[in-house]
């Protein structure tokens, strides 16, 4: 009998081992030739983004927020003071030139104004009673004239007679002052009482009205307002503040359009008025008020509105535009384009929009996909609006497919960077459907 751990039985031990381990060795070769062949068979085919070639308007605007006000308010205050008595001028009512809104108890002027009326009269009849005093002066002093030749008057009588006459007619005009002086105060007495009627000094509609029946209003050096009135509502106009770096570009009689929140539905159109060159300065930031005028026939406008406004600085009608990230766009491993203005980013990375409405360089390309290949075409450029640009040139049509972007379908930075697409940017299918550089 053979012992376990004999020289034989290693022997056969030795010999089976030997086919497993080349078994083995064949199979982990088998695993890595397999994986290999996948990797490289892969579809690593570039993937374009692409849009259509349109014919439209492009408009360059300037962007802002405002607030809509009245062309004109006024702001009815009192002249006097007192307690008001009543008012006949609510919320949105419309009024006329000279109606009145309010009237502040007149009886305290009143009774100022009988007064006054009583010294005219006084002083009035003191001014006739002296011109009568006068009158008689002079007949004494004429009849003594006659006398002092016979003797019967003498020199010194004649002499006072002549001082009285004087001092009458000095009488008579200090009396004649007097009567101004008090129908002077009369009429101050007048203008006041006429003050305690609040009226409208334009035509328009009250906007807020500040007072109630029984308040008390207190004149001072500031007139106290009453009621806030807007006049003629039918035009109103947006007051905006456009940045110093805008505003050189905004001119009077450009069209604007804006909508408010109380209509998100619905554009209104303006027209601007004047840009006001006093600075405003908030925060070491500089914008300008631009004025812009706008059509209120229908009143759905209010006071306070906040508007967000676009001023038309520039426009263009029936041009052919591409998206603006087209003429951006340049294949890997190519150069600059035609004039050097600008260079693409390596496929999949981002672009950061351009400025809304500046102008591209001139000289551009754009790379057209025509059967499945890539073709430069040379293009002049011209107005943009920060998503699309006008372009110009004669192997250019509208509906052919320009490129926008490449990605790859394993480049998962790359696909995030389709997901800012230009307005109708479209991805080629990612299941080999790409076209290949």
């Amino acid at each position: 009998m053979v012992a376990a751990d004999s020289p034989a039985n290693r022997v056969a031990a030795a010999s089976l081992r030997q086919p497993l381990l080349w078994l083995g060795a064949a199979l982990v070769l088998a695993a890595i030739g397999g994986g290999l062949w996948w990797y490289l068979g892969r579809d690593h085919a570039l993937r374009y983004v692409t849009a259509r070639v349109t014919r439209g308007d492009i408009q360059r605007t300037v962007t802002m927020t405002g607030a809509l006000n009245p062309v004109v308010t006024a702001q009815v205050g009192s002249y006097v003071s007192g307690n008001i008595k009543s008012w006949s001028c609510d919320y949105n009512t419309a009024v006329k030139v000279g109606q009145t809104c309010a009237v502040i108890d007149p009886l305290p002027f009143q009774v100022v104004v009988d007064g006054d009326e009583a010294d005219v009269h006084t002083s009035e009849a003191q001014l006739a009673k002296d011109r009568v005093a006068a009158v008689n002066a002079k007949l004494i002093y004429a009849h003594d004239q006659k006398l002092i030749s016979e003797g019967i008057v003498s020199q010194e009588q004649l002499d006072t007679d002549k001082s009285t006459v004087d001092q009458d007619l000095a009488q008579i005009d200090l009396d004649i002052a007097t009567v101004a002086s008090k129908k002077a105060a009369l009429h101050a007495a007048q203008v006041n009482l006429a003050y305690t009627n609040i009226v409208s000094p334009v035509n328009g509609m009250v906007i807020t009205r500040y007072i109630d029946v029984g308040q008390t209003v207190v004149s001072n050096l500031q007139s106290s307002t009453l009621f806030l009135i807007g006049r003629d509502m039918r035009k109103m106009q947006v007051d905006t503040n456009v940045s110093e770096a805008d505003v050189g570009d905004v001119k009077p009689g450009q069209k604007s359009n804006f909508t408010v929140q109380a209509y998100p539905a619905r554009t209104f159109q303006g027209t601007v008025r004047q840009i006001r060159e006093g600075p405003i300065t908030v925060q070491n930031v500089v914008t300008y008020d631009v004025v812009v005028d706008v059509d209120n026939s229908d009143f759905a406008l209010f006071p306070g509105m906040t508007a967000d406004a676009h001023i038309i600085t520039a426009e263009r009608t029936n041009v052919l535009r591409v998206p603006l990230p087209a003429i951006r766009f340049t294949p890997q491993g190519l150069g600059r384009q035609p004039g050097g203005e600008h260079r693409s980013a390596p496929a999949g990375t981002g672009q950061r929009p351009r400025r809304q409405g500046r102008r591209a360089g001139p000289p551009a390309r754009v790379w057209v996909l025509r059967e499945g290949k890539l073709v430069p075409v040379n293009v002049q450029t011209g107005l943009d609006d920060g998503t699309l640009v006008e372009v110009t040139s004669d192997e250019l049509r509208v509906g052919d497919v320009v490129v926008v972007n490449a990605v790859r379908p394993d480049d998962s930075q790359a696909l995030t960077t389709t997901g800012n697409r230009a307005p109708g940017a479209n991805a080629a299918p990612r299941g080999g459907g790409g076209f290949r550089l």
